[in-house]
């Protein structure tokens, strides 16, 4: 009996899934590990396209289109922000009326289009400002791509696995840490090779071999379009936060009170059939201030009456906001893997024997990190951990966001000591073009913890959303990984501005501006970060041990 109950639920699991071909997908010809393999592969070719056209960019700002240091750095972590923040318009379209399929080869084509700009602006060899305009035209294309890509391919992958059997969630969590290897696999080819490309060959043929990785993205894509199974988009996921908001706004301030009735579901046409049978439905009366606003469903406007699942599904949204509001400190560090350290590099000496590294090529140590402990991690972290705790998942989602978090706090600890001995090293050898006599290695060790950070809370941060979100918003939920980065890249603008304002306002100059890197306060402004993502930490703390999880953690 119990073995044609789980055979119903997986039945059941796969309605609103169709093939390529908008008929039923089928259980064992469509989905699984074979379709998410395909979504892997191109993730290594998507990411090397975009980091290959980011992670030396700082440099390319500031050697072959004049910006100064920190222009090019603000310049930098606005693009990086835009392109992630953009992926919340790739997760919205891919719910509401797309599907994550279609939504990749679209975005694909805008980032194609926006990196042959920038490879003919490369060519120009010219920083006038019509090669300016160029010059960020394409890179906001990029952006767009870029987000869209975001949005709809990590989805499109966990959305390859039956939820509804222990190993089909297994396979989904083990998907979400493998798609942040092969985020590391790409970017490791292009903070190596194709930085190597840009510094000593041209920069035009970095940005050609970003074009090319995007362009062969699409038929390696194409090529699994037989096994996967898509979602079928449900409506705009937009429209029910807003619709739900906006009736709780009203019933509180406008509408009756005379009653203290639950939310009233309204059994007229589908919208009574909003639930699924694989989500887990609570109590009306743990809808906080939602439930408490809509109390009478008759007081309110035949337009802004909600179904009992509507108003689940936005309380479901509202309690994750917190938890994405704690990690937006840790990608504002993140941040500085492409900005700041990437110019403490090139006053460094970067000689490994006879071999100059490129200081673009700094990320190669978190990327070859993440490549070793994602895999630890899979089969050997978490089977231990199974075996301590004995429950399915070992490590929950939450524990895995704050271990990322803790690591980021030793991470800023790191680059304020090095930093400190950079500038210490740097003022005994006074004014000077050649390189200090100190080794780069010693930025390696905050790019591993920073390395380590990243693999623990975007990995975890991916699987919390997809599996706590609501079936008709998992896309838009999933995007919220990458708004986190795209906040945290914004964060780090508005503090670089907001602390030279401030210390520039006391008589002195400010920390992070000069002519040279050496003229900077740098480490004073690591510390700044090293306490603020304490603070931060802490208030995730506040937030994760009064979460109750939706789905099961058992």
């Amino acid at each position: 009996m119990q073995d044609r109950e789980i055979e119903s639920s997986s039945i059941n699991s796969w309605d609103g899934y169709r093939d390529w071909r908008s008929r039923p997908a089928l259980p064992g010809r469509h989905g699984g590990m074979l379709a998410a393999s395909f979504v892997l592969v191109v993730e290594v070719l998507e990411n090397l396209a975009f980091l290959a056209s980011a992670s030396n960019l700082v440099l390319y700002l500031t050697k072959e289109m004049e910006f100064s240091p920190s222009g090019a750095a603000n310049s930098v972590t606005v693009f990086m922000g835009t392109a992630f923040f953009l992926a919340l318009l790739g997760g919205f379209l891919a719910d509401a009326f797309f599907t994550t399929f279609h939504i990749y080869l679209f975005s694909a084509t805008i980032e194609f289009l926006g990196l042959v700009v920038l490879t003919g602006q490369a060519c120009a060899h010219s920083a006038r400002p019509w090669a300016r305009g160029v010059l960020f035209g394409g890179l906001y294309l990029v952006a767009l791509g870029v987000g869209g890509i975001k949005g709809s391919l990590p989805p499109h992958g966990a959305e390859q696995f039956d939820e509804s059997t222990p190993r089909g969630r297994k396979q989904r969590s083990y998907f979400f840490n493998y798609f942040v290897f092969s985020l590391s696999c790409g970017a490791l080819v292009a903070v190596t090779f194709v930085v190597w490309l840009e510094d000593n060959v041209g920069w035009q043929w970095g940005f050609g071999v970003s074009t090319l990785s995007i362009l062969l993205s699409v038929p390696v894509f194409l090529s699994g379009s037989t096994f996967y199974r898509l979602k079928v988009p449900s409506g705009s996921p937009i429209t029910t936060l807003f619709k739900v908001l906006t009736a709780a706004l009203y019933a509180k301030y406008c509408g009756s009170k005379n009653s203290r009735n639950a939310v009233m579901a309204m059994e007229t046409g589908s919208s009574s059939r909003e639930t699924d049978d694989s989500e887990e439905t609570k109590p009306i009366s743990d809808l906080g201030f939602v439930e408490e606003a809509l109390t009478d469903q008759r007081s309110l406007p035949r337009a802004l009456q909600c179904t009992t699942q509507q108003v689940q599904d936005v309380r479901i949204v509202l309690k994750i906001l917190p938890i994405f509001m704690s990690t937006i400190m840790l990608n504002c560090c993140l941040a500085q893997l492409s900005t700041f350290s990437v110019q403490q590099a090139s006053t460094m000496n970067t000689k490994l024997g006879k071999l100059t590294v490129p200081p673009a090529a700094l990320p190669v140590f978190p990327v070859v990190f993440t490549m070793i402990l994602a895999p630890v991690y899979n089969h050997l972290l978490i089977p231990l951990a199974r075996k301590a705790t004995r429950t399915e998942m070992g490590i929950t989602h939450l524990q895995r966001i704050g271990t990322g978090l803790v690591l980021s706090v030793v991470a800023m600890s790191v680059a304020a000591l090095v930093e400190t001995k950079r500038k210490r090293i740097a003022v005994s050898c006074g004014p000077s073009n050649s390189p200090l006599p100190i080794t780069f290695l010693w930025l390696a060790f905050q790019y591993v913890f920073l390395g380590s950070a990243d693999l623990f809370t975007l990995a975890g941060m991916m699987e919390f959303f997809f599996t706590e979100a609501p079936s008709r918003m998992r896309s838009l939920a999933t995007s919220l990984s990458w708004t986190s980065l795209a906040m945290g890249y914004y964060l780090s603008s508005l503090l670089v501005s907001a602390v030279n304002f401030i210390t520039g306002s006391f008589g002195h100059s400010p920390w992070l501006s000069g002519d040279h890197l050496n003229q900077y306060h740098l480490e004073r402004f690591y510390w700044l970060m090293c306490v603020l993502t304490g603070l931060n930490f802490v208030n995730y703390l506040f937030w994760a041990c009064r979460y109750t999880y939706r789905a099961s953690q058992n």
